[in-house]
């Protein structure tokens, strides 16, 4: 296994141009990211055709789509073989790092969401990890398996709910750091909103909560206490700055906290609660299509990263999550519709693409069949859409809800409250039913699957 890692490392560096043409590189669960020096040397089209790529996203870096553990090991193989060439220049990265970042993508929306998006990634193996930890447990408590007072019951409950008290916390050090700031500074603005003496403060005659402001109130502190840090720091002479620096700018943090911080936060948090409730509640089934139907889209311009502090803000105010399993089912109508195309092509490299992204689609990943499958082709990407409309109403007219946040697909049911998992994997089957009738039916012929030959 590890000697194919490493021919599929070398055939893509060799359409890439060879380590020299390396600026950048990275990972997230499912892609290989890399930021080339001179992208029209590029073999784009070779890298789509490479044998265990799945698909390449062309964004502010060219992303290439593997699927999730196999990215982790191709990325190391990769690693090696450019530090063997002598690795990454630095000094010439730095240099042209202002000029070339947000080639494509310098709208202030998009660098704002990219942000956003920096600081939830890397927490998702904490979330799901805390998520099915937490999911499971209930279940089993629920089930009557395991008594809700037992010491057994005690830890569990503690392990996976230790995150989502202090996860204010940690998105300020991820917040703080992605603006310039801090890591403890931003532990610290966490900590401003979250510590339950903040009880004991009365503003105006009415005394404060204690999480008022959720981590839409963290991010603004978390921000905020970077941006004076930095802001301070040019001020004070370098001999003080230890003393004076971060303590000027936690006392300014926690004063414009207090004032408006909190009570903003906890505005905005009543509205997207309220406005997401109401609006499942008056819609129901149209708009459980309208938003299941719509989530794809938002994951192919990776605007769906911007909503995970909607989950945990929906989580913490309501108890519950309805909108994830709602959007849940984009990825199962990927599904059916992969299915579809698998059952009706003869092309045997659309067959080994399908083969290779079902088993991640299924278990909640949907990236390798989204750009190595549906998109390319067009319509049934569409189709797709349509699938997960049809799962999204039935998620909504049963109000199925999540306890946690996590990956979507099979496992998501784990985190489902009592009462609503049987309905979501009936949903499941429901969009993998839609998704495949409508792409067998009117969104995929044969011959629309040229460059699959």
């Amino acid at each position: 296994m590890a000697g194919e890692n490493k021919v599929l490392a070398e055939k893509i560096l060799e359409k890439l141009g060879g380590p020299d043409n390396v600026d950048n590189y990275y990972h997230c669960m499912t892609r290989l990211r890399i930021k080339p020096k001179d992208e029209s040397i590029v073999d784009k089209a070779g890298i789509k055709k490479i044998d265990g790529v799945m698909g390449l996203v062309e964004a502010d870096t060219l992303q290439i789509i593997i699927g999730p553990g196999k990215v982790n090991k191709v990325t190391d193989e990769f690693g090696q073989l450019v530090d063997a060439s002598g690795g990454l220049n630095l000094k010439e990265k730095a240099a042209e790092t202002k000029a070339e970042i947000n080639k494509k993508n310098a709208t202030p929306f998009k660098l704002f969401l990219r942000k956003i998006s920096s600081i939830f990634i890397p927490l998702i193996p904490a979330l799901v990890a805390s998520g099915l930890i937490t999911g499971i447990s209930k279940a089993v408590i629920q089930a009557g398996w395991l008594a809700a007072d037992s010491q057994l019951a005690v830890i569990l409950t503690v392990i996976g709910g230790g995150l989502f008290g202090y996860l204010g916390i940690i998105v300020g050090i991820n917040a703080a750091k992605e603006f310039g700031g801090s890591p403890a500074l931003g532990a610290l603005a966490g900590i401003l909103i979250l510590n339950p003496a903040v009880s004991t403060i009365e503003l105006f005659g009415n005394a404060l909560v204690p999480g008022r402001g959720g981590l839409i109130g963290t991010l603004f502190a978390a921000i905020f206490i970077a941006m004076v840090e930095k802001r301070v720091r040019k001020y004070v002479p370098q001999s003080l700055d230890i003393i004076v620096t971060p303590t000027v700018a936690l006392l300014v943090t926690g004063i414009v906290t207090y004032l408006v911080f909190m009570p903003i936060g906890g505005f905005i948090s009543d509205i997207i609660t309220q406005g997401l409730t109401a609006l499942l509640n008056a819609g129901g089934i149209v708009s459980g299509f309208v938003l299941g139907a719509t989530f794809l889209p938002l994951v192919v311009t990776g605007l769906h990263q911007g909503l995970t502090p909607v989950h945990l803000e929906l989580i913490n105010r309501l108890g519950d999550d309805p909108l994830l399993p709602i959007l849940a089912m984009g990825g199962a109508g990927q599904v059916g519709a992969a299915f579809a195309i698998y059952f009706k092509t003869k092309k045997k490299g659309l067959k080994r693409a399908i083969g290779g992204g079902l088993p991640s689609g299924i278990l909640g990943i949907g990236e390798p069949l989204i750009f190595g499958v549906t998109l390319p082709l067009g319509r049934p990407f569409l189709t797709a859409c349509l699938g997960a409309g049809v799962g999204g109403a039935f998620q909504a007219a049963f109000h199925v809800a999540t306890l946690a946040i996590g990956v979507s697909g099979l496992p998501l049911a784990f985190l489902v409250k009592a009462g609503g998992v049987l309905p979501y994997l009936l949903g499941v089957l429901i969009a993998y039913a839609a998704g495949f009738a409508f792409t067998y039916l009117f969104g995929f012929k044969d011959d629309m699957a040229g460059e699959f030959d």
